[in-house]
C-alpha cells in the first residue's frame, strides 16, 4: 500500500445571510468577518450574541423537565432519610469516572458512612452495569445503585438487582433499546417520551442535572458550581456537541479549571508536556482536556483499573493526588508504548498484504494485541488510510475489538448488518465495539467489507477540511484574535475556526522538525508573516524551500514559550 500523504478535500462554508451579518457588525462593533462567523454558527441577533459571548448558569434548563427526575429525587430522599447504603456506579472511561467522582463527592457530604463507588473491570466485566458489580453492592449492604453513563440497556441487570432488593436510578445519555429497564427512575433525554429540551448532555452532565434537582430540596448540600471542572472534562472527552447547555457547562467548567480546579484535574493538566509547569500562567482549553487530561484518565482503565481515576478526582489531599497521578502516569507511558507498537504492527500488515490494497474498509485481527488499546489503534489506522476501521484481538477465548469510522459513514449500522456473526456489539455512528467467536473473524471481515463497499459514498473516503472563510494576512490583527478567542470553548458544533490564505511563501525559515513535521514562517511580500507548525507535512518541504507559493488552511492559537506569547498557525493542510 502507498505511504503517500492522504489528499484532503477542502470545503469553504457559505457566508452567512448578508443582512444578519451587517446587523451584527453594527450592533456589536466588530469586524464583518467576525460577524459572519457568528451567523455561520447560528448566532443571528444581539441577544443571541450576548448569550454566546457571556453564557449564564441561569440559562440552564430546569432539571425537573427531565422525565423521571421527580422519581429520582424522591427515591434518593427516601434513601437518605432511611439511612440506606448507596453505591455510585459508572463506566471506566472519562465520562464514567468523572460522573462517579461528581456524584460521590456530592453524597460524601450527605452520607459519608453509607456510600461506596464501583467501576467495573474492563477485562473481567466489560462495559456498563455488570452482575459482579451488583453482587458487590449486595455484599456491601447497598439498597440503591445510581448508575452513570451506562444502564439504559441493562434490563436483565436491573431485574437481577431487584431480586436482591436493590433499586436502580439510571443516569445515561445513550440511545435506549426497545425495552427500558424497570428502574426506580431512568434519566435519559434520548428517551422518545422525554420532553427535556436539550438532548446532547453527556453522562456527567446528566449527573449534574440530578445534583441541580437535589439542591432544590437539599439547599445545604454543597455548591453545584464546585463540580463543573468534572463536567467540563467529561464534555471534552466524550466529544459531545459544545452547544446549548453543554456550552454553558463547559464555559464555567473551564473558568473553574483556570481558577480553582480540584487537585487531580490541576495535576493532570500540569503534568502534560504542554501543561507546562514552565508556563504557570498558561490558560487551559478544551483541547488540553482532550489531549492531556483525558488520555491519562482513560489509561487507568485501559491498563490497570478505572477506580484509580476516581480516587484521583475525588481526593482533596495534594500528596494523595500526587501519589495516584504518579501511578496513572506510569500506566499512561505503558499505554503509549502499546499504542505505538500495535499501530506499527497494524500498518505493517496493511502495507505488506495485497488483500488490503483496493478495499473500502480495514478489519485486522492479532491475538496478542492489548484489548485496552484497540480503540486508539483503530483511530490511528483510520487516520492513515481513511476508511472504516476495526481492530480485533483475543480476550477470554473470543475476538473482541473496536471500530472507528470516517465522516458521513455509520459504522454501527454496518456492524448491525453482521449481527448474526457477532455475540454482542454496541456504540454509535462513528465508534463501536464488538465481540464474536474467533472462528467468525474472517467471515466478519468479508461481510463488513461487502457492506461498506456497497453503501459508502466515494467522497466519504476522502478526509474533509471544513474552512470557515478566506482571510488576508492584514485581517489577522490582535483585536481580531482577541474577539475570536471569545468564541471558545471550542468543540463539536462550535469548532475552532479554520481559515484559508492563498499564495503564501516561507521566508527561508522553513525546516523539518522531528521526521515528519514542518516549522515555517509564512507571509507575502510587504505583509506581516506568521509562525506556523505543520504536523505530518514534511513532504511539502522541497516545494516550500524552492519558494513555490502555497495555499494554507489553518487555525490560530497562542504559542507560549520561555515566558513569551505569540500568535501561531496550526496548519491543517496546504497545497502548491
Amino acid at each position: 500500500m502507498s505511504n503517500a500523504p492522504v489528499v484532503k478535500r477542502w470545503t469553504l462554508l457559505p457566508d452567512g445571510d448578508s443582512e444578519l451579518v451587517d446587523s451584527l457588525t453594527q450592533q456589536l462593533g466588530i469586524e464583518r468577518k467576525l460577524a459572519n462567523m457568528l451567523v455561520q454558527r447560528g448566532v443571528k441577533t444581539f441577544e443571541e450574541a450576548r448569550s454566546f459571548f457571556r453564557p449564564s448558569l441561569s440559562e440552564l434548563h430546569d432539571p425537573y423537565l427531565m422525565k423521571d427526575m421527580n422519581k429520582a429525587v424522591d427515591r434518593i430522599l427516601l434513601a437518605l432519610e432511611s439511612d440506606e447504603t448507596i453505591m455510585i456506579y459508572g463506566d471506566y472511561d472519562v465520562d464514567g469516572t468523572t460522573s462517579v467522582a461528581l456524584l460521590y463527592s456530592f453524597f460524601r457530604e450527605l452520607c459519608p458512612e453509607r456510600l461506596h463507588f464501583y467501576i467495573p473491570d474492563r477485562y473481567a466485566e466489560g462495559y456498563g452495569v455488570s452482575f459482579r458489580g451488583i453482587d458487590v453492592a449486595e455484599e456491601l449492604g447497598c439498597t440503591l445503585i445510581i448508575a452513570l453513563d451506562c444502564g439504559i440497556r441493562s434490563v436483565d441487570k436491573v431485574d437481577y438487582a431487584a431480586n436482591k432488593g436493590i433499586d436502580f436510578i439510571i443516569c445515561d445519555h445513550h440511545l435506549p433499546g426497545s425495552e427500558v429497564p424497570k428502574a426506580s427512575a431512568v434519566l435519559d433525554p434520548k428517551q422518545s417520551d422525554c420532553a427535556y429540551p436539550y438532548k446532547e448532555l453527556c453522562g456527567c452532565g446528566i449527573g449534574f442535572k440530578l445534583i441541580q434537582a437535589l439542591k432544590q430540596v437539599l439547599p445545604h448540600a454543597g455548591d453545584t458550581d464546585h463540580w463543573l471542572d468534572l463536567v467540563a472534562t467529561a464534555i471534552a472527552a466524550d466529544i459531545v456537541p459544545i452547544t446549548g447547555e453543554n456550552r454553558i457547562l463547559a464555559y464555567f467548567g473551564m473558568l473553574q479549571i483556570n481558577t480553582k480546579p480540584r487537585p487531580g484535574i490541576r495535576m493532570l493538566l500540569r503534568s502534560g508536556k504542554d501543561g507546562a509547569n514552565s508556563n504557570p500562567t498558561k490558560e487551559f482549553s478544551i483541547s488540553d482536556l482532550v489531549f492531556t487530561a483525558a488520555p491519562r484518565i482513560n489509561a487507568a482503565g485501559r491498563i490497570d483499573h478505572g477506580k484509580k481515576a476516581v480516587e484521583l478526582l475525588i481526593t482533596e489531599n495534594e500528596s494523595t493526588a500526587e501519589e495516584i497521578l504518579s501511578h496513572i502516569n506510569t500506566q499512561n507511558v505503558k499505554r503509549k508504548d502499546l499504542d505505538q507498537l500495535m499501530t506499527s504492527e497494524a500498518l505493517a500488515i496493511l502495507d505488506s498484504n495485497e488483500l488490503y490494497r483496493d478495499v473500502k474498509s480495514t478489519v485486522l485481527f492479532k491475538n496478542d494485541w492489548h484489548k485496552g488499546v484497540v480503540g486508539i489503534v483503530a483511530s490511528r489506522v483510520m487516520e492513515k488510510y481513511y476508511r472504516p476501521t476495526i481492530i480485533l484481538t483475543e480476550s477470554n477465548g473470543k475476538a473482541t475489538g473496536s471500530a472507528r469510522s470516517v465522516k458521513g459513514f455509520d459504522v454501527h449500522e454496518a456492524i448491525s448488518a453482521c449481527a448474526d456473526l457477532l455475540e454482542q456489539f454496541g456504540g454509535h455512528k462513528y465508534a463501536a465495539g464488538m465481540t464474536l467467536p474467533l472462528e467468525n473473524v474472517e467471515a466478519f471481515r468479508q461481510r463488513f467489507e461487502e457492506i461498506v463497499a456497497e453503501t459508502i459514498q466515494e467522497e466519504s473516503l476522502v478526509p474533509v477540511v471544513d474552512i470557515d472563510m478566506e482571510l488576508e494576512l492584514s485581517d489577522i490583527t490582535p483585536k481580531f484574535y482577541r474577539i475570536m478567542k471569545q468564541f471558545a470553548p471550542f468543540g463539536p458544533g462550535n469548532m475552532s475556526p479554520v481559515f484559508l490564505t492563498k499564495h503564501l511563501q516561507d521566508d527561508g525559515y522553513g525546516k523539518i522538525v522531528g521526521t515528519h513535521h514542518l516549522k515555517l514562517k509564512l507571509g507575502k511580500s510587504g505583509q506581516p508573516s506568521f509562525d506556523a507548525i505543520a504536523f505530518g507535512m514534511a513532504h511539502m518541504h522541497p516545494a516550500i524551500s524552492k519558494g513555490i507559493p502555497v495555499d494554507v488552511c489553518y487555525t490560530l492559537e497562542e504559542n507560549h514559550w520561555n515566558g513569551k506569547v505569540n500568535l501561531q498557525w496550526m496548519v491543517k493542510d496546504m497545497r502548491c
